[in-house]
């Protein structure tokens, strides 16, 4: 059996995350503001929801006390905000608020920093810990984004993995960074992969593509190290 916290689960990625990694019998904490279908879910998995905003400095002390002495194998921290107009056509970084700029960077970045040094105690009751963090191609060198605070989160979120990884070492916790480009959130998981392949012909990535990822390198021994994994889509052509 394993124990599973994933952020940001109520939907889209951590949605299938949520479905499509666990077992039965095992134990998964979901972090989100809105509360998960995913409860309703019948299927031998033990699911708990830990209602946080991610945003507020006390969050990562809720989480910890949601968790309590639990131990943690598999720590997810699929959480990522941008620019209101980040993704469209009128988006103009000289109009960004300074405190939209100070959330994006406290929620992609701060926070993450937090939540993790607050589970560490958990995640060292395992035998064999993996921490994910979910990146994006705009995180990566010679992209064409121009989402500032975005792509500088996303950039200092690798700092944050490599950094973190080299701290837990010593207790062989495994850390990795998967940076995707565009997920077909729009599509539920539910739905199968072949539809994305179908409807997006290699533009956009499926779901089930970054829970397949994550699966195998959560059940590798304790001997492997996977950094990073860079996962554009096929016909992604800003990446």
């Amino acid at each position: 059996m394993k124990n599973y916290i994933i952020f940001g689960a109520s939907k889209g990625l951590g949605d299938a995350f949520v479905k499509g990694l666990p077992e039965q019998g095992d134990h998964v904490w979901i972090v989100s503001r809105s509360r998960p279908e995913s409860l309703d879910i019948q299927d031998g998995v033990h699911i708990h929801w830990i209602e946080a905003d991610l945003s507020a400095p006390s969050a990562s002390d809720k989480i910890a006390e949601g968790l309590k002495d639990s131990a943690l194998d598999v720590l997810i921290y699929n959480v990522g905000i941008w620019e209101r107009e980040g993704f469209s056509d009128e988006y103009d970084f000289e109009k960004d608020a300074p405190d939209e700029i100070a959330q994006i960077i406290h929620v992609n970045i701060t926070s993450t920093i937090l939540c993790i040094q607050k589970l560490l105690p958990n995640l060292r009751k395992s035998d064999n810990a993996k921490i994910f963090l979910i990146g994006s191609t705009a995180g990566m060198d010679n992209t064409n984004y121009t989402q500032v605070s975005f792509v500088a989160s996303k950039f200092g979120l690798r700092g944050v993995c490599h950094s973190i990884r080299e701290h837990v070492k010593p207790y062989d916790i495994g850390v990795t960074i998967i940076n995707p480009g565009e997920i077909a959130t729009q599509i539920p998981y539910e739905e199968g992969s072949e539809k994305v392949v179908t409807e997006y012909q290699g533009t956009q990535i499926p779901l089930q593509d970054i829970v397949s990822l994550v699966k195998c390198v959560m059940n590798l021994s304790k001997a492997s190290c996977v950094k990073e994994i860079d996962i554009p889509a096929m016909r992604d052509t800003s990446a």
